[in-house]
C-alpha cells in the first residue's frame, strides 16, 4: 500500500506525511511479528527493486517503489533501532541486509533516487558509522562512506566526508579508528596552506593519532543557570577589550582569557560576549597558534578552546554554522596534534570535535513531529542511546532516545467492548459512517425504519438522536427558530433564545467566533424572520420586557461575537426595524414617561425595565460599533441618521436638574455610556432634519456640564467622594468627542465661552467667573483616564486662540499657571504616557500664538509669566519660555523619557480572579473601549474604574530598555506595598498664590509622589511623538536656544536610536499572518501604529533641525543609525495583505522620511551623500520596490508620490555633481553609478524602477504638475545611468519626446497665423517650457550613450530641430538648450555630425528666406547663428562654438565651414589690449574650434592656407588662459604634422621661433609640445632639416636633450618623459647627420 502511494503521481505531501507515520508505527511496533513482519517486507521490496535480476531494466522503472523509505526519518528508525533489536535477530538481519543493498545500490539506481538516498542519509551518518567495521560486510560499506577514491572524489560530498572521517576517531574498534587515519590524510594533504602551518605530518607526529581522542575521565558538560547573574556585564566588556588587545602583554591576555572562560560559565553572560565577536578572535587566535611561526600563541591555547567549548555547547545555531567549515575542524585536529602531550587541551579538543561532530544527531526535533516535555528536552545538548553506547566519547552527557519516539502503546488486553463508553463511540461511529454524515441521519423521518438493516447492538436510542439534535449547531439553531416561531408563551421563546447563546458562546470558547458551526448556520438561517415581531411591537408589560431584554441581549453578544459571520444586509435589516415606526420604534423606548408615584411599580418590575434598558443602550451601542467600518454611501446615510436620533433622545433623556431617576447613578452612566458612542464619530450631530448641527452641540454641551459641576466640581472631585466615579469619566469623554465636533461644525471661533461655567456666588465672596476652572481639577484626579480626557479637551480647545487665552485666564491663581501646571504634568514620571502627552499637546498649542520677545504689558497674549521673588524680577514671553525650561530641566527629564521609553507590545494577564471579572461587568466601561482603543493598553491596567489610579500604570521592576524590548506582561493588581499615596490634591499641595513664583513651578521643589527609581510610569513611543511635536514649536519659536539645548542634551541622538525598524517588521509580518486570538491581532496593529507614528513625528523634528542648523542633525553618532533605520523603514513592504489604516500609517511614515532625506540632501548635499548611499546600499532592492509602489500612488497618496520622487531627484542629481567634478575624495564605494549600473543583483530592480519613472511621466498630462515632477527624477537619472538610457531606449521614450517636439512645432505654427491676434516675438510660456523640457530629456538620454545616439539616426530629430530653429531664434533660453542637447548628440559621435549637413524638409514659412540666402541645414543656420552672434551674449556664442567644434570632426561639416568662408572672422578676432593678458571668451572658444579642426589633415590645411592664421596664431601664444594653457601650441604642434603645410610653417620664422623657444620653457608640457613639433616637421623634410640646423635652435635642443636625459635617470621616468625623451634624441641624431 505504501510503495503504491508514493508511486502515485497525484498522492499529496498529506498522504506522504501519513503514509510514513504509520510505516514507523510498524517499524517500532511492540509485537514482535508485527515488526518482524515490517521489516521482512520492506527487504522484499528491496531485493525487488535493487536486485541483479533488474540489471536489464532502466532504472526508473524499478527503483521508484522503495522511494518510501528514503526519508530521514525511516532511516534513523532502521540505524537506531533495527540494527540493533536484541529481542528478534530476524529484524536486525533484515535491517542489516536493507541497509548493504541500499548503499551498495548505486548503480541499480536512478540518479534521482541515488541522490534522494544520500540526502537523507546525511542526518544518519553519526548513528550509522556507530556499526562501521573492518571485518563485517556492513561495517565496510560503511568504512567507504568517508574514503576518497583516486580522482578525489566519494560517496559523500567532501566536508561531509571530513567529518565522517573525524568522527570515527571516536570508534570503540581500534581498526576503525586506523582507517580514520587514512581517510583523514587526503584532507589534511590538500588543505590550502598545508605547508604554511604546523605540526609537519611525518611518522611520529601521526603514530598516535588513532588513540588521540580516547578520554580516560569525560568531561561533564553543565552550564549554571542561576536566575540573578553575580557578573556584570562591564567586567566581561573590560575583560574582552584586554582578551583581544594587540598591544596588552600576552600573559596578561592569557589571564582575562581564563577569567572570561570562568564567567561564561553563567549561561547568562554568553550574548554580551558574542555580540562583540568572541568565537571569530578565538579561532584567529588558533588559527595563528597552528601557523608555523605561531609558537608564541601556544599559552592562549587552553582558555581559548575551553571558552569556546561553553559558548559553543550552549548555542546550537552557532554549533550548527561551525560544524560544516571544514577550516574549523581541520585546524582543531591540528592543535591536537600540537598539543597532543597536553592532556588538557587534548581533552578540550575531542570535547568540542564531539559536539560539532554529533551535532545533527543531537537535534530532536528532525526525528518525531511532537517533543516530550521531559527535562532532557531543556538541555542544550544530548544525543541518542545509539551513539552513547557505540562510541567512546569525551563528554558525560545526558542521552535520549532509549526507545523509539515512533512507538506506540498498545491498550490493555481486557475486553474493551464490555464499555459502556466504548460501545457508545462505537455505535454513534458506525452510525455516521453508515449514513454518510449526520445530516442525512437527522434528516431521517424516523430512524428505526431506516435502520431496520443494522444490528440492534449498533442501534441508536432516543436519546442519542436527541444529543445528536442538540449538540449539532445548525439543526439545533434551527429547532430553537422553529420553537420561537411556533411559541405560544413568553417561557418557551426565552428558552430557545436562552439556547441560541450557548451556541454563540460555544463558538467562543472554542476561537471559532465567525468560522465555527454557530455562525455558518446563522448566514443561511432566517432568524430575522424569528425576531422580528419581539423587536417591531413595543413591550406592554414586564414579562414583555423581560423577554424583549433577552432577545436584545442575545442579538448584542450575536453582533459582538459573529462580526464575519453577519452581513451587511442582516445589519441593515436590524437598523430598518429600529427605525421603523410601528406606530413607535425601539428609540422611543430610550425615553419612557415616569410614574406619578413611586409606588407605582415595585422593585421587580423597576429591575426588569432597567435590565431591558441597560440591554437596550448596550445593542445601540454595539450596533453603533459595527457601522463604524461602513463606506457605502447607502449605508452612511440611514448609520448616521439613526446616530443622530440617539444622540437627541439620549439628550432628551438626560434632564439631570428635575429628573426624579437623579440619583439612579447606573442608569445616567448608561445613558452617558450611550453617548460616548453617539458622539465617538465626527458628524454624529448632522444628520438631524429638526435641528441644526451647533445646536445640538450646544444643548449637549449644556446637559454635559451640569452633570460634571453636579457629579465632580461641586463635590471637590475624588477628593471628598467616590460617588459618580463612572458617570465622571464617561461625561467627560463626551464632552472631549464634543469638542471636536464643535470645531468642525461652529460657524465661527466663539464657541469656547459656551464652555465657561456659571459665577461661583457664595455668600461671604463677590462672585467671581469660573471660565475654564472647571476643567483643572480633573487634571489632578485619582483616575489616569479622567486626566487624560480632560487634558486633551484642554488640548482640543487649545487648537484656538481664544481657547488658549481663556484656559491662561482661568489658571492664573494657580501655582506656577498654566505653563507650570502643563510643564509639571508633563515632567512628573510618575503619571502615565497618555496623560503626559496631552500635556504635551496643550504646550504645543500654547506656542503656535507668537511670544513677545520683550515685556509688553499692552499685549493680549503674554505667554509664559515667571517671578523671582527674591530680586524680584519679573519675565515673560521668551526670556520667560526659556528660564521656566531651564528651571525645570526640562531636556534632562526629555532624555530620562527616552530612556524609559518601552517600545513592545503592551500585553494584560487574563488569569483575573473572578471577583474583579465581577467588579468589571458591573462597574467597567469596557463596552465603549473601541472609542479611546488607542489608550487602552494604558487605562484598562485594573479592571475595576473605582480603584484606578496613576500608580496602576506603574511597573514593579526595572524600566525596560530599547536593547531588550519584549513584550510587556503589566500586573493587573500592584502591590499596595510598594507604591506610595498620591496626594489628594495636587494643587493644594502646591500651595495657593497669586503671584507666578519660579520657585513653585519646578518639579523638583513641588511636593510630589515619591517615586523609586525603578517605580516610574511606561513611557511609550506615543507620548515622544507629542514630544517631537513640541520640540519642533520651541524649535521654531526659540531655534538658536533650543538648538544649543538639544545639542547639549544629545536628545536627537537619543530619539533616533528609538527607531526599531526590526519590531516595525516583525509586527508587520504578524499582522499578514495574524494568530486565531484577535486581541493579539490588535494590540499588535496598535503597537505598530504607535512607532510608524514615532517615526512620522521624529522625521519631522529632524527636517525642522536641518532648516534650522544642519550641525543638529550631521553627526556621526546620529547620522549613520539614522540612516541604517530609515531605509529599514523605508524597505518594509506596505502593499500585500495590511489593512487600510495600518497602510496609510505606513505611508504616511514613508512621506515624512523620503522629505526627511530630501531635505538632507538639499541641506548638506556632498556632506551626506556617501553616508545616504551607503545605507541605501544596504536595501536598495527593497528600497526599489517601496519607491515603485509610491510612483503608482499619485491618486490615493498625492502627498508620498510627491515626495519620494523629490528625494530620488535630488539624490541623482547630487551624484551626478559628484560625477561631475571627478573629485578623489569624492571617490567612495558603493556610489549611485554603481547601484544603477554596476551592481549585478539590482539590474532587474533597477530596470523596473526606471521603467515606473517613465511610466509615469509619459502617462500625465503636459499640464500636469506631477508630469513635472517625473521629470525632475528622469533628468539627473538618465544623466547618470546607462541602465536608465537603455530603459529609456527600449521604452521608446525618443520617439515619444521627437512626436512631442512635432505637435508643439504645429501648436506654435497655429498660434502664429491665428487671424486677428498679433504675433508675440516670444513664444508661448507653457509651450516653451514644455518643449524645453523635452529636449533636456534628450539630451540626457544622449549623454555619453553611443547606443542611444546610433538609434536616433533614424528618427527626425536634426529635421524636428530645423524645424523649430526659428522659434529657438526668438528665445535666448530656448536657444541654450537647443545647443546644449545638440553638443551632446554631436560629441564623438561623426555620424550624427553629418546629419547635421543634410537638407531638412517639412521647413515652416519663416525659414523661406534662409533657404535661399544660406541653405538648407542646420549646419548651415548654426554657422549663421555663429557669424552673426553678438558679442555680448556670451552664452549663447560660447555654446555655438562648442557645437562647431564636434561638429568638425566631421567631412560634410568641415566643407560647410570652407565653402562659407567661416575661418575667414578668425583673423578679425579682437586681441586683448593694454595690459590684460588674458584671452576672452570668444578667442578661446575659437581656439577650441580650431584646435577640434587640427586633428585631421583637411583641417590642417584650411588653417594653414588661410593667410594671417598662422600670425594670428603666434601672436595668441602671448596671452594666456587658465583652463587651456597649450591650446594654441598644441594647433601649431598638430599643423606640424601636414605634409602639405610644412612648407610654409617652415617659411614662418615666428612659427619656428615659437616652437624653438617652447624647448627652454620652465614647464615640461611645453617642452614636449615643442620637440614634437620639431620632429613632426623634421620628418621627410630636408628644407625643415636645414632651417632647423640654425646653431642657437641647434644648441637649444642640445642643452634640453642632456637636461631631460639627466633629469629622466635621476628620477623613476613615466611614459611622457620616455616619450619627451625620444622626441629629442631624433632631434639630436636628425641635425648631427
Amino acid at each position: 500500500m505504501l510503495t503504491k502511494r508514493w508511486k502515485s503521481t497525484q498522492a499529496s505531501q498529506f498522504l506522504h506525511s501519513e503514509s510514513r507515520k504509520l510505516l514507523l508505527h510498524l517499524l517500532c511496533h511492540p509485537l514482535l511479528n508485527i515488526r518482524s513482519q515490517a521489516y521482512s517486507c520492506c527487504l522484499k521490496l528491496v531485493k525487488d527493486c535493487l536486485g541483479i535480476h533488474n540489471i536489464a531494466k532502466p532504472p526508473s522503472s524499478v527503483c521508484h517503489a522503495i522511494h518510501f523509505l528514503l526519508h530521514p526519518r525511516v532511516l534513523y528508525e532502521i540505524c537506531s533501532f533495527g540494527l540493533q533489536d536484541s529481542q528478534h535477530e530476524q529484524v536486525s538481519s533484515a535491517a542489516t541486509l536493507m541497509l548493504m543493498y541500499l548503499l551498495q545500490g548505486r548503480l541499480m539506481m536512478a540518479p534521482m533516487t541515488w541522490n534522494k538516498f544520500i540526502e537523507a542519509l546525511y542526518p544518519v551518518v553519526p548513528i550509522l558509522q556507530g556499526y562501521a567495521d573492518t571485518e563485517e560486510p556492513l561495517g565496510n560499506c560503511i568504512l567507504a562512506l568517508s574514503e576518497t577514491n583516486d580522482e578525489n572524489e566519494g560517496i559523500l560530498p567532501r566536508t561531509t566526508r571530513l567529518r565522517a572521517s573525524l568522527r570515527l576517531l571516536f570508534s570503540k574498534k581500534p581498526l576503525v579508528r586506523s582507517m580514520a587515519l587514512k581517510h583523514l590524510m587526503f584532507h589534511l594533504t590538500v588543505e590550502e596552506g598545508a605547508n604554511q602551518k604546523r605540526p609537519l605530518l611525518n611518522g611520529g607526529v601521526l603514530s598516535s593519532v588513532p588513540n588521540l581522542f580516547i578520554v580516560e575521565k569525560p568531561i561533564q558538560l553543565k552550564l549554571d543557570e542561576a536566575k540573578e547573574s553575580v557578573f556584570k556585564a562591564e567586567t566581561v566588556e573590560k575583560l574582552y577589550d584586554i582578551f583581544i588587545s594587540g598591544t596588552i602583554d600576552l600573559a596578561l591576555r592569557k589571564s582575562a582569557a581564563e577569567q572570561l572562560a570562568v564567567i561564561m560559565q553563567d549561561s547568562k553572560m554568553h550574548e554580551i560576549i558574542k555580540k562583540m565577536g568572541v568565537i571569530d578572535k578565538i579561532l584567529a587566535y588558533c588559527t595563528e597558534c597552528i601557523h608555523r611561526d605561531g609558537q608564541i600563541m601556544d599559552s592562549m591555547v587552553l582558555p581559548c578552546l575551553t571558552l569556546l567549548r561553553k559558548l559553543v555547547y550552549a548555542d546550537p545555531a552557532k554549533r550548527l554554522s561551525l560544524a560544516f567549515q571544514p577550516y574549523v575542524l581541520l585546524m582543531l585536529f591540528r592543535v591536537a596534534l600540537i598539543f597532543q602531550e597536553h592532556g588538557a587541551v587534548v581533552n578540550e579538543v575531542a570535547v568540542l570535535l564531539c559536539l560539532l561532530l554529533f551535532d545533527e544527531a543531537s537535534r530532536k526535533e528532525i526525528w518525531s513531529d511532537a517533543l516530550s516535555c521531559d527535562s532532557s528536552n531543556k538541555l542544550p545538548f544530548s544525543l541518542p542511546v545509539a551513539v552513547v553506547r557505540r562510541y567512546h566519547l569525551p563528554v558525560r552527557i545526558t542521552a535520549h532516545h532509549a526507545v523509539s519516539p515512533n512507538s506506540v502503546v498498545l491498550p490493555f488486553s481486557c475486553e474493551l467492548w464490555s464499555l459502556k463508553p466504548v460501545s457508545d463511540m462505537l455505535k454513534m461511529s458506525w452510525n455516521l459512517s453508515w449514513f454518510h454524515g449526520i445530516d442525512n441521519l437527522l434528516q431521517l423521518p424516523n430512524y428505526d425504519t431506516g435502520s431496520q438493516e443494522v444490528s440492534d447492538t449498533l442501534k441508536l436510542s432516543s436519546a442519542d438522536i436527541m444529543t445528536l439534535k442538540i449538540t449539532r449547531a445548525s439543526s439545533g439553531l434551527q429547532d430553537c427558530l422553529n420553537s420561537i416561531i411556533q411559541a405560544v408563551s413568553h417561557r418557551e421563546v426565552r428558552t430557545a433564545v436562552t439556547r441560541m447563546n450557548f451556541y454563540v458562546l460555544n463558538d467562543r470558547l472554542a476561537f471559532m467566533c465567525s468560522s465555527g458551526p454557530c455562525g455558518a448556520t446563522l448566514k443561511s438561517a432566517a432568524w430575522q424572520t424569528a425576531l422580528s415581531r419581539f423587536l417591531q411591537v413595543l413591550p406592554a408589560s414586564s414579562e414583555d420586557e423581560k423577554l424583549l431584554a433577552d432577545v436584545l441581549c442575545f442579538l448584542n453578544k450575536l453582533l459582538k461575537e459573529q462580526e464575519s459571520a453577519l452581513e451587511a444586509e442582516h445589519l441593515k435589516w436590524i437598523l430598518n426595524v429600529v427605525l421603523k415606526h410601528n406606530p413607535e420604534s425601539l428609540l422611543d423606548l430610550v425615553v419612557q414617561p415616569e410614574p406619578q408615584t413611586q409606588d407605582e411599580m415595585d422593585d421587580t418590575k423597576t429591575a426588569i425595565r432597567r435590565q431591558m434598558q441597560k440591554e437596550l443602550i448596550t445593542f445601540f451601542n454595539t450596533l453603533l460599533l459595527r457601522f463604524m467600518s461602513a463606506t457605502d454611501r447607502k449605508d452612511l446615510e440611514p448609520a448616521g441618521y439613526f446616530r443622530t436620533e440617539l444622540a437627541l433622545k439620549l439628550m432628551q433623556y438626560l434632564r439631570v436638574t428635575d429628573a426624579p431617576h437623579f440619583y439612579g447613578l447606573p442608569s445616567l452612566e448608561r445613558t452617558l455610556r450611550g453617548m460616548v458612542h453617539v458622539t465617538s464619530v465626527p458628524g454624529w450631530s448632522s444628520y438631524s432634519v429638526t435641528m441644526e448641527s451647533f445646536t445640538i452641540c450646544k444643548k449637549y454641551l449644556a446637559g454635559l456640564l451640569e452633570v460634571i459641576s453636579s457629579f465632580y466640581v461641586e463635590w471637590k472631585g475624588n477628593a471628598m467622594s467616590f460617588m459618580g466615579k463612572g458617570v465622571t469619566k464617561c461625561a467627560i469623554l463626551c464632552l472631549l468627542h464634543l469638542s471636536h465636533e464643535m470645531i468642525a461644525q461652529a460657524p465661527n471661533a466663539d464657541w469656547v465661552s459656551l464652555w465657561f461655567l456659571p459665577c461661583d456666588s457664595s455668600e461671604e465672596q463677590v462672585p467671581s467667573p469660573q471660565g475654564l476652572a472647571w476643567l483643572i481639577p480633573l487634571w489632578v484626579d485619582r483616575d489616569p483616564e479622567v486626566k487624560f480626557t480632560s487634558l486633551a479637551i484642554g488640548s482640543a480647545l487649545t487648537s484656538l486662540e481664544a481657547g488658549c487665552l481663556a484656559l491662561t485666564e482661568s489658571c492664573h491663581n494657580i501655582s506656577g499657571g498654566l505653563w507650570g501646571t502643563v510643564i509639571n504634568i508633563l515632567l512628573d514620571q510618575s503619571e502615565c504616557s497618555m496623560v503626559r502627552r496631552e500635556a504635551a499637546f496643550i504646550l504645543q498649542n500654547l506656542l503656535v500664538i507668537p511670544l513677545p520677545t520683550e515685556d509688553v504689558k499692552d499685549s493680549i497674549w503674554q505667554g509664559p509669566c515667571v517671578h523671582d521673588e527674591e530680586s524680584g524680577l519679573s519675565l515673560t514671553g521668551k526670556p520667560a519660555l526659556q528660564a521656566l525650561l531651564y528651571h525645570c530641566h526640562f531636556y534632562e527629564h526629555l532624555n530620562e523619557m527616552v530612556r524609559q521609553c518601552y517600545l513592545g507590545r503592551y500585553t494584560f494577564d487574563l488569569n483575573c480572579s473572578l471577583g474583579d471579572s465581577l467588579a468589571a461587568d458591573k462597574n467597567s466601561i469596557s463596552d465603549f473601549d473601541d472609542s479611546i482603543s488607542f489608550w487602552r493598553p494604558l487605562s484598562r491596567q485594573s479592571q475595576s474604574p473605582s480603584s484606578q489610579s496613576t500608580s496602576e500604570t506603574m511597573i514593579i521592576s526595572p524600566a525596560p530598555s530599547r536593547e531588550n524590548a519584549v513584550e510587556l506582561q503589566a500586573t493587573t493588581s500592584p502591590r499596595p506595598s510598594v507604591i506610595h499615596e498620591v496626594p489628594v490634591n495636587r494643587l493644594m499641595a502646591q500651595g495657593q498664590s497669586d503671584t507666578t513664583a519660579t520657585t513653585s513651578s519646578s518639579p523638583h521643589d513641588s511636593p510630589r509622589t515619591t517615586i523609586r527609581p525603578n517605580q516610574c510610569a511606561v513611557v511609550t513611543p506615543p507620548l515622544l511623538s507629542a514630544v517631537c511635536g513640541l520640540l519642533n514649536n520651541l524649535l521654531i519659536v526659540t531655534p538658536k536656544d533650543t538648538g544649543i539645548a538639544l545639542q547639549q542634551a544629545h536628545t536627537l541622538t537619543a530619539l533616533s536610536s528609538l527607531i526599531s525598524s526590526s519590531m516595525i517588521e516583525r509586527c508587520i509580518l504578524e499582522m499578514k499572518s495574524p494568530l486565531p486570538r484577535s486581541s493579539h491581532t490588535e494590540y499588535t496593529k496598535v503597537q505598530v501604529l504607535f512607532l510608524l507614528q514615532f517615526v512620522s513625528s521624529l522625521s519631522q523634528l529632524l527636517q525642522s533641525c536641518l532648516l534650522t542648523d544642519t550641525r543638529l542633525v550631521m553627526q556621526d553618532d546620529l547620522l549613520a543609525s539614522l540612516l541604517t533605520n530609515t531605509f529599514m523603514v523605508l524597505s518594509i513592504r506596505s502593499k500585500d495583505g495590511l489593512e487600510p489604516e495600518l497602510s496609510a500609517a505606513v505611508h504616511q511614515a514613508w512621506e515624512d522620511l523620503f522629505s526627511l532625506l530630501a531635505t538632507l540632501l538639499r541641506k548638506c548635499g556632498s556632506t551626506s551623500l556617501p553616508s545616504v548611499t551607503a545605507a541605501l546600499a544596504k536595501h536598495w532592492t527593497a528600497i526599489i520596490d517601496t519607491v515603485c509602489e509610491c510612483v503608482h500612488l499619485s491618486v490615493s497618496h498625492p502627498g508620498l508620490h510627491v515626495v519620494c520622487l523629490q528625494f530620488l531627484a535630488i539624490l541623482f542629481s547630487e551624484e551626478g555633481k559628484r560625477v561631475l567634478h571627478n573629485k578623489e575624495s569624492a571617490c567612495y564605494h558603493p556610489n549611485m553609478v554603481f547601484l544603477l549600473d554596476e551592481d549585478e543583483e539590482s539590474q532587474a530592480s533597477v530596470a523596473q524602477l526606471c521603467e515606473s519613472i517613465i511610466q509615469n511621466y509619459e502617462e500625465k498630462s503636459s499640464k500636469d504638475i506631477l508630469k513635472h515632477i517625473a521629470a525632475s527624477v528622469l533628468l539627473p537619472l538618465l544623466a547618470i545611468s546607462k541602465s536608465a538610457q537603455k530603459c529609456a531606449l527600449e521604452a521608446n521614450l525618443i520617439e515619444s519626446c521627437l512626436e512631442q517636439m512635432k505637435h508643439i512645432h504645429a501648436q506654435l505654427n497655429l498660434d502664429s497665423l491665428r487671424p486677428g491676434k498679433v504675433f508675440q516675438k516670444k513664444k508661448d510660456d507653457h509651450l516653451g517650457k514644455e518643449l524645453k523640457l523635452v529636449m533636456q530629456l534628450l539630451r540626457n538620454c544622449f549623454f555619453q550613450n553611443e547606443g542611444c545616439k546610433a538609434a536616433s539616426n533614424g528618427t527626425h530629430l536634426i529635421s524636428v530641430l530645423h524645424s523649430l530653429w526659428p522659434w529657438f531664434l526668438m528665445d535666448d533660453s530656448l536657444m541654450q538648450t537647443t545647443l546644449h542637447l545638440l553638443c551632446v548628440y554631436t560629441a564623438n559621435h561623426p555620424s550624427g555630425c553629418s546629419l547635421l549637413c543634410i537638407a531638412s524638409s517639412g521647413l515652416s514659412p519663416h525659414q523661406t528666406i534662409q533657404r535661399i540666402a544660406a541653405g538648407n541645414s542646420l549646419m548651415h543656420s548654426i554657422v549663421k547663428l555663429a557669424s552673426q552672434t553678438p558679442a555680448e551674449d556670451s552664452i549663447i556664442q560660447q555654446m555655438t562654438f562648442n557645437l562647431l567644434a564636434n561638429l568638425v570632426i566631421a567631412h560634410d561639416c568641415k566643407g560647410i565651414l570652407q565653402k562659407n568662408n567661416f575661418l575667414q572672422n578668425f583673423l578679425s578676432l579682437p586681441l586683448p589690449k593694454g595690459g590684460n593678458k588674458c584671452l576672452g571668451i570668444l578667442a578661446v572658444a575659437w581656439l577650441k574650434l580650431l584646435f577640434n579642426l587640427s586633428f585631421g589633415e583637411d583641417g590642417q590645411q584650411m588653417i594653414v592656407k588661410m593667410n594671417a592664421n598662422l600670425d594670428q596664431l603666434v601672436e595668441m601664444t602671448k596671452y594666456k588662459h587658465k583652463s587651456s594653457p597649450y591650446m594654441v601650441l598644441l594647433i601649431l604642434h598638430n599643423i606640424c604634422f601636414s605634409s602639405a603645410n610644412k612648407a610654409k610653417i617652415i617659411a614662418n620664422d615666428k612659427v619656428i621661433a615659437v616652437l624653438s623657444a617652447c624647448l627652454d620653457s620652465d614647464s615640461p608640457m611645453a617642452q614636449r609640445i615643442g620637440a614634437s613639433a620639431l620632429w613632426a616637421l623634421l620628418h621627410n623634410c630636408q628644407k625643415a632639416k636645414v632651417t632647423l640646423k640654425n646653431p642657437s635652435i641647434k644648441r637649444r635642443i642640445d642643452e634640453t636633450y642632456a637636461s631631460v636625459k639627466k633629469t629622466v635617470l635621476q628620477n623613476q621616468e613615466t611614459q611622457q618623459d620616455v616619450y619627451h625623451l625620444k622626441c629629442l634624441e631624433t632631434l639630436v641624431q636628425f641635425l648631427s647627420s
